[in-house]
């Protein structure tokens, strides 16, 4: 199978040119990702235990889904799609924020999705060990406690969240 194509950006999130995955992570250059955070009906944030054969930060939790944007594709096509593969969910998305690329959020303009789904999801085991429903206040003990079980974009996008959305989880 051939290697994911990314579009490389600069800081206003402006295609420059389009390189493989591999490339594009060795150099740590800017790129696109979506995260999104899958509430249940009771307020629990889904989380995803990273499966070990991951690149970046195998074995930590991270967002209910999250992926990179192959290359020419927009934020609003790939959150559904990553969504679906790594959950098989699917379920109407709320864009939340984005986040510009840096070294918080692994070099990547990220868009964060917010949706509420009851259905129980099935994760693609090449992508996810392992997932688990998380109270926020115990979850916001744990990234205290254990920051780095938790990969860094994760806990940049959680500790917005919990700061300005919080509110309206219910």
């Amino acid at each position: 199978m051939p290697e994911e194509l990314f579009d490389v950006v600069d800081a206003d999130d402006n295609v420059l040119t389009q390189l493989p995955r591999s490339v594009v992570h060795a150099r740590k250059l800017l790129h696109r990702a979506v995260s999104i955070f899958v509430f249940n009906g009771r307020g629990q944030l889904l989380l995803q235990m990273r499966s070990s054969t991951k690149d970046e930060y195998p074995d930590c939790w991270t967002s209910s889904a999250s992926g990179h944007l192959s290359a020419g594709e927009d934020y609003d096509v790939c959150a559904p799609r990553e969504l679906e593969e790594e959950t098989g969910l699917t379920a109407p998305l709320v864009r939340l924020a984005k986040f510009p690329a840096g070294p918080e959020t692994a070099y990547e303009h990220t868009v964060l999705y917010r949706t509420v789904c009851d259905d129980e999801p099935r994760f693609d085991p090449g992508e996810v060990a392992y997932g688990e429903w998380f109270d926020l206040d115990e979850l916001a003990r744990r990234v205290a406690m254990e920051p780095d079980r938790f990969t860094p974009p994760f806990r940049t996008l959680l500790e917005w969240y919990l700061k300005t959305k919080r509110p309206e989880v219910a």
